[in-house]
């Protein structure tokens, strides 16, 4: 099951916190919803841009700056009930009050035996008058989704509903 660990860390943080990775996913369209696809060196990479490319999905990161950090766990039983259960606990985070927009994902634990997983999210609170509205996500689906770890460059795809 899932653990909810919600503590809102304040910065400054250590340097390497404000380095923002290079943008590693984009939206394909698919019918009445979106899908997310990410990609990079490892799969931990993969989850990271994807839970990213979902934050900016529902507002412009480039307004977000990075002021707090907060923490996730989740469990899963299988590579793709993991990424399910990430991505919904990060949906969760920007959902639940206060609404947290993060503006880069690290994930410090990926554990494929207990199929476990422990990030850190970085941004802010969302603000109205500071970020704008994007669409809003109003779940995450088992359709179609995919993790692709057979090439140098993995790749993962996910649609969600909007």
């Amino acid at each position: 099951m899932e653990d909810h660990e919600i503590d809102g860390e304040l910065g400054p943080f250590a340097p390497e916190v404000y380095d923002i990775p290079w943008k590693q996913y984009e939206y394909l369209d698919h019918t009445a919803d979106v899908q997310l696809h990410s990609w990079g060196d490892t799969v931990e990479e993969c989850f990271e841009q994807c839970a990213v490319a979902m934050f900016d999905y529902i507002s412009e990161l480039d307004k977000c700056d990075i002021l707090e950090m907060r923490r996730v766990s989740v469990e899963g039983h299988d590579m793709l009930s993991l990424l399910y259960n990430f991505l919904d606990e990060c949906l969760f985070m920007f959902n639940c009050e206060p609404f947290f927009l993060a503006k880069k994902v690290k994930i410090i634990e990926f554990d494929r035996t207990a199929w476990k997983i422990r990030a850190e999210l970085y941004g802010e609170e969302f603000d109205l008058e500071k970020h704008p509205q994007g669409t809003e996500v109003k779940a995450i689906t088992y359709s179609n989704m995919q993790v692709h770890e057979d090439k140098p460059q993995k790749e993962v795809f996910v649609i969600i509903d909007i």
